[in-house]
């Protein structure tokens, strides 16, 4: 298979597992495997999802941008997630169906389509393969067996635990000292573990519980933390490239993922990435707490770019504050980026891209840098500002011929498209909807009116589209709008 052509550039990704910035060298050249934990789907999707799949989404854009062929990885899980993120309480999924009263596989279609729907509306490209906990069940026990076979796990009762003993590394992901760690902090204490710090491989199926598979130790269901060991390596290998999630996952289930697949003889993931968290004053957004925002809510007051424009001003590894002046900040920083695109645009008309002028050929190299610099959004954001800033003033000054005006609204769309997707085609891409197409028929029909001498209607067209937000500006070239912030 022939290696891709890639852009110069000088990756550094800060690796949770080893706590340093390390340059990026792809397992395979030009070719790049990355996994991220994905929702269970017993709920709807919310804004700290948001954060995380937006967050990974212009990862996988920037690597396909920069040249790489990208195999994108990311589960639905749909069994095994108990309420306390560990080994007590009982499957989310399981809950939820029983008080919906309706069957769990039915509640997991229903949730899955409608992350899919508030994904799609943010612009986050589908993975290439979003393979469910419960079809790879062979692929789990498979695992289970061989930690049994090598010492490393152990069943009791049914159920099959990991022995945490056995892996001295653990812990060393998300830095606690587990050895220092008092019996019962971690998880409910249970009877049947040799130790307390010991963590579910397989559960013993009580009476009642649907989603149950027999096994010789008798039916049961799989641990959340083996379902993903299991489902990337199936599709990414051994060994592969990058493995992501919330800073929330890093422990327990990443500290679990690697510590069941080292012990199996699997090498894993060279690469763990974590994404910090949404707060609300101050508190982590969570279902649990009560204090979420659903995607599907959020955009029924905000435009899903200016969602996506909001999280990627925030780097992923910090926590995003949500609240509605952000929301509206970032509503107004887009909308200059907008009508910048969009004059830009108008000026290349239907000019073929020139050379680039030399500030957007020095813009293109900041925003390279900034996205080397472990995918720094805010700073990428920065230097696409400083291009609207330059392109604003060339435009004003007369200083930037058709050909060139091509080429910069063509590096718009690839720097804040492509890799951002906070804009659209040229000339279509709007905060609000599509709108644009509606205000250039306005146009239309007002030059027609004026053109009638019909003054005062023109007029009303005109003052009509000031109170929606939408100015527009009468020059030698014909008629231009904007949109007022």
């Amino acid at each position: 298979m022939t290696t891709p052509s890639l852009r110069p550039h000088q990756l550094q990704i800060l690796d949770s597992w080893t706590r340093t910035k390390r340059p990026f060298e792809p397992l395979t050249p030009g070719h790049v495997g990355i996994y991220v934990c994905g929702p269970t789907v017993y709920s709807d999707t919310h804004l700290g999802h948001a954060k995380s799949y937006i967050s990974f989404d212009v990862v996988v854009r920037y690597f396909r941008w920069l040249g790489y062929r990208v195999r994108y990885v990311q589960n639905i899980t749909d069994v095994g997630h108990l309420t306390d993120n560990a080994d007590e309480g009982e499957d989310k999924l399981l809950k939820r169906a029983r008080l919906d009263r309706v069957h769990p596989m039915e509640l997991a279609e229903t949730y899955t389509r409608l992350y899919f729907r508030d994904m799609d509306a943010l612009g986050v490209t589908r993975p290439d393969i979003s393979p469910r906990a419960t079809q790879h069940v062979p692929e789990q026990l498979a695992i289970i067996r061989q930690l049994i076979q090598k010492g490393h796990a152990y069943e009791v009762g049914g159920s099959v635990y990991f022995s945490v003993k056995s892996w001295s590394e653990y812990g060393k992901l998300s830095g606690r000292d587990i050895e220092e760690s008092e019996e019962g902090t971690r998880v409910s204490v249970r009877s049947d573990k040799r130790d307390p710090r010991d963590f579910a491989l397989w559960k013993a199926a009580e009476g009642g519980h649907i989603l149950r598979w027999d096994t010789e130790w008798g039916p049961g269901f799989p641990g959340w933390h083996i379902e993903c060991s299991a489902m990337s390596q199936k599709y990414l290998g051994d060994t592969f490239d990058i493995h992501g999630g919330g800073l929330d996952n890093q422990f327990p289930h990443h500290e679990c993922e690697i510590a069941q697949s080292h012990a199996a003889g699997v090498p894993f993931a060279r690469f763990w990435m974590h994404n910090n968290l949404i707060t609300v004053d101050g508190q982590k957004m969570s279902k649990s707490l009560g204090n979420f925002t659903s995607v599907a809510k959020a955009l029924e007051k905000h435009a899903p770019e200016t969602v996506r424009f909001w999280v990627l001003s925030t780097h992923y590894r910090s926590p995003a504050n949500y609240a509605d002046d952000a929301l509206t900040a970032a509503k107004g920083g887009l909308d200059r980026l907008l009508n910048c695109y969009r004059e830009v645009h108008r000026k290349a008309g239907s000019e073929a891209p020139g050379a680039l002028p030399d500030f957007a050929v020095r813009a293109e190299r900041a925003f390279v840098a900034s996205m080397d610099d472990d995918f720094n959004t805010p700073l990428a954001l920065g230097a696409l500002f400083d291009l609207v800033r330059e392109t604003n003033a060339a435009l004003a000054g007369g200083q930037l011929a058709p050909p060139a005006a091509a080429a910069v609204t063509q590096l718009m769309a690839s720097l804040g498209g492509d890799v951002l997707g906070v804009l659209g085609p040229p000339g279509v891409a709007e905060t609000s909807g599509s709108v644009g197409p509606l205000v250039e028929l306005l146009i239309d029909l007002r030059k027609e009116l004026k053109s009638r001498k019909a003054f005062d209607l023109s007029d009303r067209v005109r003052d009509g589209l000031l109170a929606q937000g939408i100015e527009l500006k009468d020059g030698k070239e014909g008629t231009v709008w904007t949109k007022k912030n």
